[in-house]
């Protein structure tokens, strides 16, 4: 864990420079996004807010969408990400996209400000994941929805960490600084206790992990769905504020 939160600044405006932008925005947890998202339910004429936007490809991909937003507010921890978020935007001829620098633990936003709040990859990196998702539903309008994704460690990638963990190594995603273990029961449970309804669950990214190998995706089974959904590592909850 980082001693502060300049350090924490100072380590992702870093991670975020090295990084080019996800011009497709075709990372496992954006494919859940789409899927679960309606855009003409839940983009537009809505405020949407993508918060922990990271360098702007998910958000260019909403500003494109032909259902336009009434407002679409992409906040990143990192100027860095801001940054390169808004040039991508730009390059695209994408408007309507409100950039901002805040933190998803201390939102500046008045309580009741969004219809859809999409957070994708966040609160597994950040001090205290259940005062995100609190704020993340603080900030919901009722009967807004809350699209959220991180890694469910209640696999094979689980596994791997205790494995590094009884050899005295830390286990970290591509370098960041903090690295949560979030289990998706675990974070339904922090949604749950932020007051908001569980509408949609569910995971993919199922690896057969193999000693000096680069870990094998396996393709899950759509009959077996509701069961191997418990255990792929990229999850996905949708929940509504009542």
């Amino acid at each position: 864990m980082p001693s502060d939160r300049f350090e924490a600044r100072n380590h992702y405006e870093g991670w975020h420079q090295d990084l080019d932008v996800d011009r497709d925005a075709s990372s496992p947890w954006h494919e859940l996004v789409r899927e679960y998202l309606d855009p003409s339910r839940d983009v537009a004429g809505k405020m949407v807010l993508e918060i922990g936007c990271g360098r702007g490809g998910f958000t260019s991909w909403l500003a494109s969408l032909p259902t336009p937003s009434r407002q679409l507010v992409a906040t990143d921890f990192a100027h860095s990400a801001v940054h390169k978020g808004r040039a991508f935007a730009q390059s695209l001829d994408l408007a309507g996209i409100s950039w901002s620098v805040g933190d998803i633990q201390g939102l500046a936003h008045v309580d009741h400000s969004f219809d859809t709040v999409i957070s994708c990859e966040t609160i597994e990196h950040v001090p205290d994941p259940a005062k995100a998702i609190a704020e993340l539903a603080r900030v919901l309008k009722r009967g807004g929805k809350l699209i959220l994704t991180t890694p469910n460690y209640l696999g094979p990638y689980g596994l791997y960490r205790i494995y590094l963990r009884l050899r005295g190594r830390r286990f970290t995603e591509a370098g960041q600084l903090i690295n949560n273990l979030t289990l998706l029961p675990r974070t339904m449970r922090w949604i749950s206790k932020a007051g908001l309804r569980i509408i949609a669950v569910d995971a993919i990214g199922h690896y057969l992990m193999l000693p000096g190998r680069t870990p094998i995706r396996l393709e899950r089974s759509t009959s077996s769905r509701f069961i191997v959904r418990w255990f792929g590592l990229h999850s996905i909850v949708v929940a509504q504020k009542p």
